[in-house]
Parts: C-alpha cells; sequence; structure tokens
C-alpha cells in the first residue's frame, strides 16, 4: 500500500469513527439531566412555595406580625386594681388597726390611644411581611433564572469540549500519518484544554446557582436539588406573556403601602403622647377597723368595771388627680412629630423609587426581548450548520484548523449570546414582576 492510499484509509477511518462518535455524542441534554430533571424536578412555582412556606426571614417577618397582634391585644386591657392591707399593734398595749384599701386607676384617654397605636403597628407588620414576601418571590424567580442559565452554559461547554477532542483525535491520526502537520494537532491540543478549563469554571458555577437557589428556599446546601425548567422553557413561558398594565399606580405594591403604614403609626403616637400628657384619674376606697382603748377602768353596761376600749368602722372613697405642673410629656409629642416628618419623606422616597424601578422594568424588558429575538430566525440553526460544514470540510482536508477554531469561536460566541441575552429576558421580566408588586 502506497502512502498516498494509506492517508486515504486513516481519513476514511477518521471519518467513520467521527460520525459513529458523533452518533453516540452526549448532547446538550446530558448535563442538562445531572441538573433539571422534566419529570420530577421542581419547578419555578414549587420553588417559589417553598420558599414562602420555609425561607427563614419570611417565617421571622411573620412572627414579626404575631408579635404586634399579641401587643395591641395587651393594649387594649385596663390596668389592674391595687389592693393593700395594711395592720398595725400598739407595742406593748392592745390597741389595733386594720385597713384595707383598693384603688383602681380609669385610665380615661390613654387606652383609646394605645389602641390606636397598636393597630397600626399591626397593619404595619403586615405589609412589611407581604413585602419581605414580594422580594423573596423576585429572589427565587431570579436565582431560579441564573441557575438554569449556567447550566446552559455547561451544556454548551461540554457540548463544545466533546466535539474538539473528536477534531484532535482526528488530526493526531492524521498527524501519525503524516499527513498533516504536528503544529494542527498542537494548535487544536491548545484549544481542547481551554475549553475543557472552561467547562470546569461551568460546572463550578453552575452548583454556586444551586447553592444561592437552596438558600431561598430554606434548603440545606448539601440537599440535592434538581429542577424541572429549563431557560428555553421560561424564555418560551414568557414570549407569549404580557408584561402587564402600562402603569403602576401609587399604593399598590407593598413597600408603599407599608410606608403609607408608617405615616398613619406616626400619626397614632402622636395621638398618643398628646393623651399621655393629659390628666388622669384614680378612685380608690377603703375599709379601716380600729380597737382602741386606755389603761383607765370603768362601769360597763352590767354594773361591773371594764376596760375602757372601743371599736370603730371606717369607710373612705376618694379619686386622685395628676397635676399637670411640669410634665405634660412636650418631649414625647416633639419627638413622634418628628418621627411623622421622617415616616413621610421616606414614604414619598419609597414611591418615587418604585415609579422609577417600574418604568426602568419596562424598558429593560422590552429591550431584552428584542435581543432574544435577534437571536430568532433560524440564527443559531445557521451558525451551527456553518460549523457542521467548517468541520467536515477539514475532514475531507479542505478547511485548515484555523477555519475550524475561528467558525468554532464564531458559534459558541452565538450560544454564549442567546444564553446571555435569555437571561436578561428573564430577569428583566422578573423586574417587571416585582415592580408591579406581584408575590406569585
Amino acid at each position: 500500500m502506497s502512502r498516498r492510499e494509506r492517508v486515504l484509509a486513516v481519513v476514511v477511518g477518521a471519518m467513520a469513527w467521527t460520525i459513529a462518535v458523533h452518533a453516540q455524542e452526549p448532547s446538550t441534554r446530558e448535563p442538562m439531566a445531572r441538573y433539571i430533571d422534566e419529570r420530577l424536578g421542581m419547578g419555578l412555582d414549587a420553588a417559589i412555595a417553598r420558599a414562602v412556606a420555609q425561607e427563614p426571614s419570611l417565617r421571622a417577618a411573620r412572627a414579626d406580625v404575631e408579635v404586634a397582634r399579641a401587643q395591641r391585644q395587651q393594649a387594649d386591657l385596663r390596668p389592674n386594681p391595687t389592693l393593700s392591707v395594711e395592720h398595725r399593734d400598739e407595742p406593748g398595749g392592745t390597741d389595733a388597726l386594720t385597713t384595707i384599701g383598693v384603688e383602681w386607676p380609669l385610665d380615661l384617654f390613654r387606652r383609646s390611644g394605645r389602641v390606636q397605636t397598636a393597630d397600626r403597628s399591626v397593619a404595619v407588620a403586615q405589609f412589611g411581611a407581604e413585602d419581605r414576601e414580594r422580594v423573596l418571590a423576585a429572589e427565587v424567580r431570579m436565582q431560579y433564572g441564573a441557575a438554569v442559565a449556567v447550566v446552559r452554559e455547561l451544556a454548551v461547554a461540554e457540548e463544545v469540549v466533546t466535539a474538539a477532542q473528536r477534531q484532535l483525535d482526528l488530526v493526531r491520526a492524521r498527524v501519525e500519518a503524516g499527513s498533516t502537520p504536528p503544529l494542527d494537532r498542537d494548535l487544536l491540543d491548545v484549544e481542547v484544554r481551554r475549553l475543557d478549563a472552561a467547562r470546569l469554571v461551568a460546572i463550578g458555577r453552575v452548583e454556586v446557582a444551586l447553592v444561592g437557589l437552596k438558600q431561598r428556599l430554606g434548603m440545606s446546601p448539601t440537599e440535592p436539588l434538581r429542577l424541572r425548567d429549563s431557560l428555553e422553557t421560561l424564555i418560551a413561558a414568557i414570549a407569549a406573556e404580557s408584561p402587564g398594565v402600562a402603569r403602576i399606580t401609587s399604593g399598590v405594591r407593598s413597600d408603599v403601602r407599608e410606608a403609607d403604614a408608617r405615616v398613619a403609626l406616626a400619626d397614632a403616637r402622636i395621638d398618643q403622647a398628646h393623651r399621655e400628657g393629659r390628666a388622669d384619674i384614680s378612685v380608690f376606697g377603703s375599709y379601716m377597723r380600729m380597737d382602741i382603748g386606755f389603761p383607765q377602768q370603768g362601769i360597763g353596761p352590767a354594773g361591773a368595771l371594764e376596760r375602757v376600749r372601743g371599736r370603730f368602722d371606717y369607710l373612705a372613697a376618694g379619686a386622685t388627680v395628676s397635676l399637670l405642673l411640669l410634665n405634660r410629656n412636650q418631649g414625647q409629642v416633639a419627638a413622634a412629630q418628628a418621627e411623622r416628618l421622617g415616616a413621610e419623606a421616606r414614604r414619598e422616597a419609597i414611591d418615587l423609587a418604585a415609579r422609577a424601578e417600574w418604568v426602568a422594568a419596562q424598558a429593560r424588558d422590552a429591550q431584552a426581548q428584542q435581543a432574544v429575538r435577534a437571536y430568532g430566525g433560524g440564527v443559531r440553526d445557521l451558525a451551527r450548520r456553518n460549523l457542521d460544514v467548517v468541520r467536515q470540510s477539514f475532514n475531507l482536508g479542505r478547511a485548515t484548523v484555523f477555519d475550524v477554531l475561528a467558525e468554532q469561536k464564531r458559534w459558541l460566541e452565538i450560544e454564549q449570546g442567546y444564553t446571555a441575552a435569555a437571561r436578561e429576558a428573564w430577569e428583566a421580566r422578573v423586574a417587571v414582576t416585582r415592580a408591579r408588586g406581584e408575590t406569585r
């Protein structure tokens, strides 16, 4: 067999081996299967539901609501009466005095102020918990999208590494046959090593993204987690979805309502401070039994001598009134008024931020959807076909290794660009739902 025939046999054998390997090559679905299970994996809705049920910071916010409700119950209670018992004996004598007294604060002006303040505190806590739920749902959506995006990046990286390794094996066979210079083999060897390093980095990014998602779901970092939805599934879900109403209405979002509730709470505290600066009245009553006598003796009713003594019963009732001479609660009133000014300013800032967030989210969403559509129309499929043609041409000896590397880089950039655009489109839609105030 001549050298030309040996080279042709090596090329044909390498092409046949390439076709066989290509038929068995793990597609982008293989790394998906390690992290995404379309049947048993956790979907986005299930992830949000789990986070809302188990995430620690949200549970803490709900506990604050229960604290506020308990304080509301306490504020509605009236002060307890005071019972006093006193007994006096004369040292070395027989005199004795017993007094029983009851004092009951009327709490004429303070109770309604306390209750109103407690009611406003409950509203603030409830809106705070709702806002935490809104933010948490957006965080889960965002992290879920980030996780499936890096999973797709890993899938692309593994596919390109497999294809590059196949090209390298083919070139090695050619070099051994003497039909290709060793430089082509070395160039592909460097490229394979670089791509494999990028694949390892992608694996690390997937693990980090999953740990971040587990944290928001209230799961242990070591607990296994596989997702149900892929990035393509998420993008397909929002492709036909309207981003919502054209504008956000003031007072709809939970953080804006919480800010309104804080202003109302500040008003209630001003009223409570004024009420606590008013005079208060307490009523009291007492019963006193006195046993008193003298050492002299006198003639009693029976005509016999008896010690002079007597027992006396007294009833007393009255009221005590606090005199507002020096302390009219002036400092507390001034502090509550200043707090009200601050709450009003923060309310304006939150409302302005909510409106700005809504407008920015709409603009971001519109541009991101256009970027995703720019990759439509078969652009990615065409880039893939171009890469396949260049690789086949290289296998036939009609293209150089530089042509393969250049086209492979172009295809990889397009896939990475699509992943980035799809992730941006998902995050932009999440920003819209967050700005609109949605929690589910």
